[in-house]
């Protein structure tokens, strides 16, 4: 019964609404800015997963030059040992 009413009320403002008020115009503008609102959302979002992605390769990079020159130590340090132990014996 409520929902009956409340419809029967909501459909008599709507018809009751001039042309010249601009009744219709509000409810497209506003469906055009809801529409202009989403799509500058995901754009945002996109931007951001970009950043967040060209972060990530940096952090990669980083990590393999730290794992290369890891490796360059080890070689280092074996070499340094192989002559100690010449040098010792």
């Amino acid at each position: 019964m409520k929902c009956t009413i409340l419809f029967l009320v909501l459909s008599m403002v709507v018809l009751m609404a001039e042309p010249g008020e601009g009744f219709i115009s509000h409810i497209i503008g506003g469906l055009f800015s809801a529409g202009k609102a989403i799509h500058r959302l995901i754009r945002r979002r996109r931007r951001g997963e970009l950043q967040l992605e060209q972060e990530l390769q940096q952090q990669l990079e980083q990590l393999e030059k730290l794992q290369q020159q890891e490796k360059l130590n080890q070689r280092f340090n074996r070499d340094q040992l192989k002559r100690e132990r010449v040098a010792f014996n």
